[in-house]
C-alpha cells in the first residue's frame, strides 16, 4: 500500500491512506516530501512521536524542526523563520499550533510541498479520540491552495473514513486501505479472577518479547516486579518516568536485554520492534480501536504471535463505571475551568495562546478535585476548544548565545570563573548564536568534572547576566488557553462535545464487552466487523476457533449447521430432541453443534425444557 499511496500523492490527490499499526506510515509522506522542493508540514499530536521522528531524519542528514506546547515562543520564531530561509524538509506541529497567531503570520512565506495529517481520525467527531484543534486544518487548506494533503490513521470505522474525508475537504474520495485482517495473530480472551498467576502462565508458555499493558502507573511497578520475581528480565515504563529512564528501558526492551516491559498505554506509539511475540491486557482498554492498535504490535515479522485480554466480572464493572469517571457533570466542568483560572491567576478576558506549567497534585489539593475527574473535565474542555492540556511533556534544556563573538571574548576574558563553562558550551554544541540548542547538563558536568547543579547555577548567572539565554528543562504537565477566560457560565458544550460523545463512548464501552464476552464467534471476525470488513474468514487459532476445532467438523459444516439452528430458534423455542430431528445434518454432527453452542451460552434451556436462542449475531 505504501508505493500507491506515495503515487497518488505524487499526481497531486488528496489522500488517505489507511494503513495497521507498523505499516509504515511515516514513509508514505517522507518519500514524496523528499522529492520535490519544499517543506512538508506534518501535524501530529504525539510530542515524543514528533521528537523520535525528527532526531531520526536529523541523523540521516535531513533538515526536520519539531513545534510543539513544550517551546517558548522565541524557540517557535526562530524555528520558523529557519524553515522559511533554510533548507528544511519537515515541520513537525501539534494540531494547537495551527491557530496561533505567529503561524498563520508565518505560512505564507513557507515554500509547502505536501500537508500530512498523523492520527487522521481526530478530526473526525465519530472516532474514538476526537480533537477540536484538528478540525483547524481545513481552514489552513485555504491558505495552500494546490497543495495535497495525506491523512493518515490506524484505525477507523467506515463512518470516520467518510467522515477524515469531508472534514478535510477532499473533493473526491481516495481512500487506500490495507485489510485489517493479521493472519499470523492469535487473538485470545482469558477469564480468570486470578490475573497475575494467569500472566505468569502465559510468560512461561510463550517465549519471546513481550508487552503488558495495564491502566495505572502504579501497577505497572508491581507486575514487573512479580514478573522478575519468577526469573524473567522485565522492567516498567509509564510518562511519569524521566526521559532518561524511559529511554533506557525503551532501549534494553528494544535490544532484548529486557523481555517484557509492563505499561499503561504510553508505551508503543512509534516503536517499531517485529518481533513482538506477545501483547497481554491486564485491564481491557474502552475501545476496540485502542486495543486493536496496542494488540497489533504483536508479531509485526508476519510469524505467529499472541494478543491476550485477561478478563473477568469486574473488568465489565469497571468499563460500564468509567462511563460517568470520563463524563462528569456540566457543572463539574465548569467548576473545574474555573478553578484552572483562579489556579494561574488569570482575569477573565485575558490568558489566549498562554501556556502554564500545571502542578496536578498542588491544584487537587487546593480545590479539592481528585484526578480522574480533572483530567477528564479538561479534555472535554479540550474538545470543546477552550484550552489544551498536555499530561506530561519532558522538555530539554536549551541555550541561545545572545552577545556576539567580540563581546563573549572580552566578557571570558573578566570572568575567569565562568569561561569554562561558556568554553565547553560553545565546543560541545554548534550554531548556538544563531539558533536555541538542546542541552545535556550532565554531559556538559562530566566533561567538566563538576556537580550538574555547578553547571545549572553558572547558566543561571550567565543569563541573568545576559551572556546567553538558558532555559532549564522541565517536566511538567501543561495548560495552554486556547482562548481567553470566560465567565463559567458562558461556556458551551455542544452535543458533539458532550452528549454524543457519551452516547458514542457508551456504544465503544458496549463493544468492548461484547467482545470480551463473546464466545461463539471468531475473534479476528468480530474485529474485522467492527471495521468494516464482513467477508472474512475464521481465523482459525483464536481462543473460539481453537474450542470449535475440537467438535471435529470443518468450519463450513458448522455454520450451516449453526445457522440452521439459529433460524429455528428465532422462529419459535423448540426441545434439544424436535430440534436435532429437524435439521437436515447427521444427526452426530447436528448434537455436537448443539452441545458447543449450550456450553458457549449461545442458546438456553427455558423452565419449560425448550431451547432459545440468546447470542447476538
Amino acid at each position: 500500500m505504501q508505493l500507491d499511496i506515495i503515487q497518488s500523492i505524487g499526481e497531486g490527490r488528496d489522500t488517505l491512506g489507511l494503513l495497521p499499526t507498523g505499516g509504515g506510515k511515516s514513509l508514505t509522506f517522507q518519500v514524496p516530501a523528499l522529492a520535490q522542493p519544499g517543506i512538508c508540514l506534518v501535524v501530529t499530536p504525539l510530542i515524543a512521536l514528533m521528537k523520535d521522528q525528527v532526531e531520526h531524519l536529523n541523523r540521516k542528514g535531513i533538515k526536520a524542526y519539531a513545534i510543539h506546547s513544550g517551546l517558548n515562543y522565541g524557540e517557535i520564531e526562530r524555528a520558523f523563520d529557519n524553515c522559511i530561509f533554510g533548507d528544511y524538509k519537515f515541520m513537525y506541529l501539534s494540531p494547537e499550533r495551527l491557530s496561533t497567531r505567529l503561524f498563520l503570520e508565518k505560512l505564507p512565506h513557507l515554500k509547502v510541498s505536501l500537508l500530512a495529517i498523523d492520527e487522521a481520525h481526530c478530526i473526525s467527531q465519530w472516532g474514538y479520540d476526537f480533537r477540536p484543534s484538528y478540525l483547524r486544518i481545513a481552514e489552513v487548506r485555504e491558505h495552500l491552495p494546490g497543495v495535497p494533503v495525506l491523512a493518515l490513521t490506524a484505525t477507523a470505522t467506515p463512518e470516520v473514513v467518510t467522515d477524515i474525508q469531508a472534514q478535510l475537504k477532499f473533493p473526491k474520495p481516495n481512500v487506500f486501505q490495507k485489510s485489517f485482517e493479521r493472519r499470523n495473530l492469535a487473538y485470545v480472551v482469558r477469564r480468570s479472577e486470578d490475573k497475575e498467576q494467569q500472566l505468569l502462565k502465559i510468560l512461561d508458555a510463550v517465549p519471546g518479547s513481550a508487552v503488558v499493558y495495564v491502566r495505572n502507573r502504579k501497577k505497572t511497578k508491581e507486575y514487573a516486579e512479580k514478573i522478575q520475581g519468577h526469573g524473567i528480565r522485565a522492567d516498567f515504563f509509564h510518562a511519569g518516568l524521566p526521559q532518561k529512564v524511559k529511554d533506557a528501558r525503551q532501549a534494553a526492551w528494544m535490544s532484548g536485554d529486557c523481555r517484557v516491559i509492563v505499561s499503561t498505554n504510553a508505551f508503543g506509539m512509534g516503536i517499531d520492534k517485529a518481533n513482538v511475540r506477545m501483547v497481554v491486557h491486564m485491564d481491557s482498554p474502552n475501545s476496540l480501536e485502542a486495543y486493536f492498535q496496542e494488540a497489533g504490535r504483536a508479531g509485526r515479522d508476519e510469524k505467529r504471535a499472541y494478543a491476550v485480554l485477561l478478563w473477568s466480572p469486574n473488568d465489565k464493572t469497571q468499563l460500564t463505571r468509567s462511563i460517568a469517571t470520563t463524563f462528569p457533570e456540566v457543572d463539574v466542568i465548569r467548576r473545574v475551568y474555573d478553578a484552572l483560572g483562579n489556579f494561574f491567576q488569570l482575569a477573565v478576558g485575558f490568558g489566549e495562546h498562554q501556556v502554564l506549567d500545571f502542578n496536578i497534585g498542588r491544584f487537587c489539593a487546593a480545590f479539592g478535585f481528585n484526578v480522574l475527574t480533572l483530567v477528564s473535565s479538561l479534555k472535554i474542555l479540550q474538545r470543546a476548544g477552550y484550552l489544551y492540556f498536555t499530561e506530561m511533556a519532558d522538555i530539554p534544556s536549551t541555550v541561545i548565545m545572545l552577545m556576539n563573538d567580540y563581546e563573549l571574548y572580552k566578557f571570558q576574558v573578566a570572568n575567569a570563573r565562568l569561561d569554562p563553562f561558556l568554553k565547553v558550551l560553545l565546543r560541545s554544541y554548534t550554531g548556538l548564536f544563531t539558533d536555541y540548542a538542546s542541552i545535556d547538563e550532565d554531559l556538559l558536568a562530566k566533561r567538566l568534572n563538576v556537580s550538574r547543579d555547578e553547571v545549572y547555577q553558572a547558566f543561571l548567572l550567565l543569563s541573568r547576566l545576559k551572556v546567553l539565554h538558558y532555559n532549564p528543562q522541565r517536566r511538567t504537565p501543561l495548560i495552554t488557553y486556547l482562548q481567553h477566560r470566560f465567565e463559567p457560565r458562558h461556556l458551551k458544550f455542544p452535543p458533539e462535545v458532550y452528549k454524543d460523545r457519551m452516547e458514542q463512548y457508551e456504544t465503544r464501552v458496549e463493544s468492548v464487552i461484547d467482545y470480551a464476552d463473546s464466545v461463539h464467534i471468531c475473534r479476528s471476525r468480530l474485529l474485522l466487523r467492527y471495521f468494516g470488513q464482513q467477508a472474512s474468514d475464521n481465523c482459525g487459532h483464536c481462543d473460539v476457533c481453537l474450542e470449535r476445532k475440537k467438535t471435529l467438523l470443518s468450519d463450513e459444516e458448522f455454520e450451516k449447521i449453526e445457522a440452521a439452528i439459529q433460524k429455528a430458534l428465532l422462529q419459535s423455542p423448540k426441545s434439544p430432541d424436535d430440534l436435532a430431528g429437524s435439521l437436515s445434518f447427521p444427526s452426530d454432527k447436528a448434537w455436537k453443534v448443539l452441545r458447543w453452542l449450550e456450553e458457549a451460552d449461545v442458546i438456553v434451556e427455558n423452565g419449560e425444557g425448550m431451547l432459545e436462542w440468546l447470542a447476538k449475531t
